[in-house]
């Protein structure tokens, strides 16, 4: 089946909303969600947490909130290389531009790669719609990409949405080892890395 989806509304950015989310990822990412409490994420954003409480109800829904709002920070950056008229060099800065989102957010990828894989993640519809639609921008990048080189007489049809589930989860899984065992790798090198999984449509 063909992954679909409609574009995601772009991000509203509030001073308040990015201080929350900032400090939520950084105390997250140090202790895990699940010892973190909602003074604490407060008092770490400079706001009050009656203002939390009133705008979020439940320090549950505060955190998918956040990662509505890291993930509309992560499609806006993935704009220039979905809009790029070269199909190749689009995926391309897509996925650099991915690699340098989770390393600027590592928290962000850190809870999304560990809660997407909880069937009991209070979170898993929401993490569910935000895989679904970033394999569905790497997926037209493959299409546009396949439709510019016909593949070879004779070699076998390619499955882009197999494809486009690989690149999006070799970008995210390499991009989480890069900030934790090898940040001398350079953004360049790992990009190669995730395009090679590209070879058969160029």
């Amino acid at each position: 089946m063909t992954e679909t989806s409609s574009p995601r509304t772009r991000v509203r950015v509030t001073d308040s909303k990015h201080r929350l989310f900032s400090a939520s990822m950084e105390l997250i990412g140090t202790r895990g969600h699940r010892e973190v409490s909602v003074d604490e994420i407060a008092k770490a954003a400079g706001v009050s947490k009656g203002t939390v409480y009133y705008n979020f109800g439940s320090k549950g829904e505060l955190i998918g909130e956040l990662l509505n709002y890291g993930a509309a920070i992560l499609f806006e950056r993935l704009e220039d290389g979905a809009r790029d008229a070269d199909a190749d060099r689009g995926l391309r800065l897509m996925v650099a531009s991915a690699l340098e989102f989770i390393a600027e957010y590592p928290s962000f990828a850190q809870l999304w790669n560990s809660e997407q894989w909880q069937a009991q993640s209070e979170w898993a519809e929401s993490l569910a719609q935000m895989r679904h639609e970033v394999i569905s921008l790497v997926r037209t990048a493959l299409e546009r990409m396949a439709a510019d080189g016909p593949p070879a007489p004779g070699s076998p049809g390619v499955d882009l949405d197999v494809l486009a589930t690989a690149v999006f989860g070799a970008a995210l899984i390499l991009g989480r080892d890069r900030n934790v065992f090898h940040p001398e790798r350079s953004v360049g090198s790992c990009v190669e890395a995730v395009m090679a999984f590209t070879a058969p449509l160029r």
